[in-house]
C-alpha cells in the first residue's frame, strides 16, 4: 500500500513524533511504501507549555519526512488536503491526541476523502482528553467524524467513542513496544553513565511533568517512613510543562532534597536507555489516563512498573506479575514501593516482563490500521 502518516515527526521532539517515525518503519517493514507529514508550526508558542517544540538530533536519514502543515493556517490545510486528494493514497493515518488539533486534521481529511479512493484512520490516543477545556468535543467530533475507521491504544477510548455515538469500525491494540531507544545495557553502567551512585537502588518517574501523572501523589509516597530508612533514592526525569512551585514545597515540606535524582530538562532519545536502565521500579502515579508510552519503554528495557488504576494502564501491567496497579493514593503506593524492597521483587518481576513483552508487537499494530480502513 502507500501510505502517509499525518501527525508529529522530525524536526519535533517527544514520543508523539518517536512513536510516528517508528510506525512508519514498520509500515516499510510490512512492505509498504510510506512517508510522514508533519507540522511547520504544531502549537503557538505561548501555548507550548515547554521550552522548545524542537528536537536538538539528527534527523532520520532512513525515512521521508515533509513539514508543512501549519496548526493554525486554513491555507496550509487546503494545501496539504487537496494536494493529498490528487496524489492518491491508499491509506492516511493520522495522529489525534488532542481537540486543537481538530480543525486542522479534520479539514485535511475532508479534502482527502473528495478522491474517493484514499481510505482514512485514526490512532486516536485520546478523544476526551485529560484537561478539559471549553470546545473540546465539537473539535473533536469535527475531525472524528472524518474518518473511516479508529484504532485505540486502550479499552477506554474505545468506549469513548462508543459513549460518543461513533460507530466506525474501530479496534483496540495495545501500544507497541518502544524498541528504538537502543539496547538494554547493564545497570552498573547505566549509573556510571548518569553519575550515579551504586550505594543506592533508584525508583524512576519519567516523561513531561503535568498535573494528571502524579507526581505529587509519588513524593508524598516517597515521604513514608518506610522508605526514608532505606537506601533507595526517587530520579524524576522529565521536562515541567507546569510550574514547578507546586512540587518544589513538596520537596522542602517532607524534606526530599538528599533524596531525590532531579534531571528536569527534556531528556533526549539517546539518554532515555540510561535512565531506564539505572532504575529498579518505574512508576506511573496518574491520576488519568488513557495509554503510557512509558509503560512500553519500561518494557523494552525489562524494568518493572507500578502503575495506578486509571484509565487504561492497568491493561498492560498484570498486578503481581511485572509489578503493581495501586490506587492513586500516596499511602497505597508506599506500600507497593516498601514491599518491593523489603520482599526483593525485582527479579520475580523482571522475569514477568520478559514474557508479558512478547505481545506488544509493531506488525499487530499495522494489521490493526489496515483491518480498520477496509
Amino acid at each position: 500500500m502507500r501510505v502517509v502518516i499525518i501527525g508529529p515527526a522530525y524536526p519535533l521532539r517527544g514520543g508523539l513524533a518517536t512513536y510516528n517515525e517508528r510506525l512508519a518503519r514498520a509500515f516499510r517493514d510490512a512492505g509498504d511504501e510510506v512517508r510522514l507529514v508533519t507540522f511547520s508550526l504544531q502549537y503557538p508558542s505561548f501555548l507550548f507549555p515547554g521550552q522548545t517544540q524542537f528536537s536538538t538530533e539528527k534527523a532520520p536519514q532512513d525515512l521521508p519526512i515533509e513539514v508543512s502543515i501549519n496548526s493554525v493556517s486554513p491555507v496550509s490545510w487546503w494545501r496539504v488536503g487537496n494536494r493529498l486528494r490528487r496524489e492518491k493514497p491508499d491509506l492516511i493515518v493520522f495522529r489525534f491526541w488532542l481537540p486543537f488539533m481538530g480543525p486542522a486534521l479534520g479539514t485535511i481529511a475532508r479534502l482527502i476523502s473528495r478522491n474517493r479512493h484514499t481510505r482514512i484512520v485514526a490512532i486516536t490516543d485520546n478523544v476526551i482528553p485529560h484537561e478539559k477545556r471549553p470546545g473540546d468535543r465539537p473539535l473533536t467530533r469535527y475531525f472524528l467524524s472524518a474518518c473511516h475507521g479508529f484504532v485505540t491504544m486502550s479499552r477506554s477510548v474505545l468506549a469513548d467513542l462508543r459513549r460518543l455515538h461513533f460507530n466506525q469500525p474501530a479496534r483496540y491494540q495495545p501500544h507497541p513496544l518502544y524498541d528504538n531507544f537502543g539496547p538494554l545495557k547493564p545497570k552498573s553502567e547505566a549509573l556510571k553513565a548518569l553519575n550515579l551512585s551504586a550505594d543506592f537502588q533508584y525508583i524512576l518517574f519519567f516523561g513531561f511533568i503535568r498535573a494528571y501523572k502524579g507526581l505529587d501523589l509519588l513524593l508524598e509516597a516517597f515521604a513514608d517512613a518506610r522508605l526514608s530508612a532505606l537506601p533507595v533514592k526517587l530520579i524524576i526525569a522529565g521536562e515541567f510543562y507546569e510550574p514547578a512551585a507546586p512540587y518544589d514545597a513538596l520537596i522542602q515540606q517532607y524534606k526530599l532534597e538528599e533524596r531525590l535524582v532531579l534531571a528536569t530538562d527534556f531528556i533526549p532519545n539517546e539518554r532515555v536507555a540510561d535512565y531506564f536502565c539505572a532504575a529498579d521500579l518505574v512508576v506511573q502515579p496518574y491520576k488519568n489516563a488513557t495509554q503510557s508510552g512509558v509503560s512500553q519503554i519500561a518494557y523494552h528495557f525489562e524494568r518493572p512498573m507500578l502503575v495506578t488504576d486509571v484509565g487504561g494502564l492497568s491493561e498492560l501491567i498484570p498486578d503481581g506479575e511485572v509489578g503493581y496497579v495501586t490506587k492513586a493514593q500516596p499511602k497505597a503506593i508506599a506500600d507497593a514501593l516498601v514491599d518491593f524492597y523489603q520482599n526483593q521483587r525485582e527479579q520475580q518481576f523482571t522475569a514477568g516482563v520478559r514474557e508479558q513483552k512478547k505481545q506488544f508487537s509493531w506488525g499487530e499494530m499495522i494489521t490493526a490500521l489496515k483491518a480498520v480502513a477496509n
